[in-house]
């Protein structure tokens, strides 16, 4: 009896730990978003400033040097790990605990780092086509270059419009049931070893990209670094993918991203 409730403790132990781990990761993510290391303005600057389009003067649109290339992947990474690692929290910890039901209690860290890894991996390379697609549209003055948001009204209601019909289609409704259920994810798809984790973290990051690559794209029309936009679309995610009614609100938010849409396209006529 008491070994038993030794190792309940434990158990415990470990869960908290790992929970602690993952929100210290978001927390980090998060400080690192706000104050844009490194960036011409901090998130609460450019946030405060929300309304305007651009500013005169700023920088150079399109000219951007290696390290400046490189600071704005590393936001935009680092942005998708504060936004995302709360929505894939439940599967690693689902992970960890099948592990130590079946007694890899001590294997338990390395697994569950894999795994993350191979789901943040993904989300780098969204980071990278962000940034590239960020860089052209810059270059081509669509995006304001101190702002870092379309610059025409008109062309943020197409991507209203086509993020709202995104939401109706089989893949997002395919990505999505993988997503909101771990535990099918977890028993299909499972794999042995640090490898086998890393492959699991990879294909559910493939999900969950599906998933949600095109809200994202949402961040040009709000602004990049807006702390609105990005802690809206952050809560809208994990709602999608954590509660019983996230299929009806991922349709009810298409209507109303096409209604959106429409009114600011009208308007832009």
């Amino acid at each position: 009896m008491g070994d038993a409730v030794l190792m309940e403790r434990v158990l415990r132990r470990d869960r908290l730990l790992l929970v602690a781990l993952l929100a210290l990761l978001v927390v980090l993510a998060g400080f690192y978003t706000v104050f844009g290391v490194g960036m011409r303005m901090s998130a609460m600057e450019m946030t405060a400033m929300r309304g305007m389009r651009d500013m005169p003067g700023g920088a150079v649109p399109g000219d951007w040097r290696p390290g400046y290339a490189l600071l704005v992947f590393l936001m935009w990474w680092v942005m998708m790990i504060a936004m995302m690692v709360p929505s894939v929290a439940p599967t690693v910890l689902l992970n960890a605990a099948l592990l130590r039901h079946a007694g890899r209690a001590g294997a338990v860290p390395a697994i569950s780092a894999a795994f993350l890894a191979g789901y943040l991996a993904v989300w780098a390379g969204f980071s990278a086509v962000a940034t590239a697609t960020q860089w052209g549209l810059e270059a081509a003055g669509l995006v304001s270059a101190t702002m870092m948001t379309l610059t025409d009204t008109a062309a943020g209601a197409v991507v209203l419009i086509a993020a709202g019909v995104f939401q109706f289609t089989p893949l997002k409704a395919a990505c999505l049931i993988q997503c909101r259920s771990p535990i099918r994810f977890l028993t299909e798809r499972r794999r042995p070893g640090r490898a086998g984790a890393f492959r699991m973290g990879l294909e559910h990051g493939a999900y969950c990209l599906g998933c949600c690559w095109f809200l994202m794209a949402l961040l040009f029309v709000g602004g990049i670094r807006n702390l609105y936009w990005i802690v809206g679309l952050a809560l809208f995610v994990a709602v999608e993918k954590l509660t019983p009614f996230g299929a009806a609100l991922a349709r009810f938010a298409g209507a109303g991203l096409i209604a959106w849409g429409a009114v600011l396209l009208l308007q832009a006529v």
